[in-house]
């Protein structure tokens, strides 16, 4: 697919290094399947690999982590 931030890029299988934050919390999750455009890295998360990285950084926000460090695991 053409990367919608550059618009002259297509996206390839690749991994990605997810930064979320929420208050206090920052949660860093590696390695995460990902549709990485070639020209400018922006990264597109499928449905599902998105909630599993919602779900995992509720858990960490839920357990009052300040930082949070999590490699990806399918």
């Amino acid at each position: 697919m053409k990367c919608v931030i550059c618009k002259s890029g297509d996206t390839r299988e690749g991994h990605a290094k997810v930064t979320l934050q929420r208050d206090q919390s920052t949660i860093i999750i590696k390695d995460v399947p990902a549709q990485v455009c070639e020209n400018c890295g922006e990264y597109y998360l499928s449905e599902d690999i998105s909630a599993k990285v919602m779900a995992l950084a509720e858990n960490a926000v839920m357990h009052n982590v300040e930082v949070e460090i999590l490699r990806f695991a399918a």
